[in-house]
Order: C-alpha cells, then structure tokens, then sequence
C-alpha cells in the first residue's frame, strides 16, 4: 500500500443524484459481497479503501461502480453507487451521476469498457501474494502508471492491442503494489478468473 491509496486523481463533475432502484444494483453488490468477504475488496487498518467493482450500463460504455472510500463498508447500499457517464482520459477527467463520487480507479474500468465492447464487468481487486507471483507473467502495466490517471489508461490500452489480455482477461498494475485487474461477459465470469488465479497459487 501507498500513502496515495485510495485517492481520486481525476477532476469529477459530478451530479448528485438519489440512489438508483436496488434491483439495478443487486448483481453488483452480490458481487461485491463476494469479493469483499474474500479479502480482495476492503480497508487497510488504517481505514483507506481498496478494490472496486463495476458493470457495464449500456453500448455507450457508460458504467454503473462503487463509489469513493467504500472499501470499509462491510455492506453496501444502493447509495454506494455511482453511474459514470463519460470519460476524456487526455484531460483526467470524468462526469458521474449518483448519490457518492465515483471511484478513484473508474478512468482505468472506462477503458476495459470502451476498448472491448463484449466486457460487462470489471472488478479490481488487491492481493499482495497473487500480485508478486503474477507479475510479468501475465500482462502488466507500466511500472511508471500511477492507479487511477491517463497514463494508467494508456498502459492498459496498450496491453489490450501488444497482448493477449483480451483473451486471458487478467492484468497486474506494477505501479500500484497489490493491483490486479480481471474482467469478463459477466461479473461472474470476471470473479471465475480471479478466484481460478488464487487457486493456481503456489
């Protein structure tokens, strides 16, 4: 973990808005359950979040994900969501609507959408054993990407055409200690690559 963890390097223009019906978020908090009772989404000690979680809102890549400091939250609401409605990564900058700011990571599941149109789901998760054994074994982003910012979104378009991410749906941030990425179709097929990775642990 960095003293940096955690924090939005973006500029929001962000429209508060009441919490979305809970049926439009069930899938993704029964996800986020999951990951968050495996350990992979949560909080430090010294209560800094880590992990999100999102899925795919429509064929604009607009994104439903979890919003700002929730990785503390043993349980979310439909008020831990936020809809983001666009991203510029060349200007870092983002516009969500919801009751909670989007994620500090949301530029970086903005790409996954928008580059693989069959992707609904994308969860980031933090693991640190998982995280120096998949190092540069599968694709990897630059060391030099700090989470969250243009430069983390480049990597990972880059990884996404040089690579064969699209096919193994699986990425480690070498910038950002403990970051892995996986996404899928589903939410479920992308928690089936994270959980398959842990079991290949040695």
């Amino acid at each position: 973990m960095t003293t940096e963890e955690g924090y939005i390097k973006f500029q929001a223009k962000w429209e508060k808005s009441p919490p979305l019906p809970a049926d439009q978020v069930q899938e993704l908090d029964h996800w986020r359950d999951v990951m968050y009772r495996a350990g992979l989404i949560g909080a430090y000690p010294d209560g800094i979040g880590f992990g999100n979680i999102s899925r795919r809102w429509d064929s604009e890549g607009r994104f439903l994900i979890t919003g700002s400091a929730t990785g503390n939250f043993e349980q979310l609401t439909p008020a831990h969501y936020c809809l983001v409605t666009e991203v510029i990564p060349n200007e870092n900058r983002l516009t969500c609507r919801g009751p909670i700011l989007a994620s500090s990571e949301s530029m970086s599941h903005s790409v996954i959408y928008r580059k693989q149109p069959g992707v609904n789901g994308v969860i980031h998760i933090h693991h640190l054993a998982l995280w120096e054994y998949l190092l540069h074994k599968v694709p990897t982003t630059d060391a030099s990407a700090p989470y969250g910012s243009p430069e983390m979104v480049a990597s990972i378009a880059d990884l996404l055409v040089t690579t064969d991410l699209p096919a193994r749906r699986l990425f480690v941030m070498e910038g950002h200690r403990e970051g892995i990425f996986a996404f899928g179709e589903t939410l479920e097929t992308a928690a089936s690559v994270i959980f398959s990775a842990l079991e290949n642990l040695p």
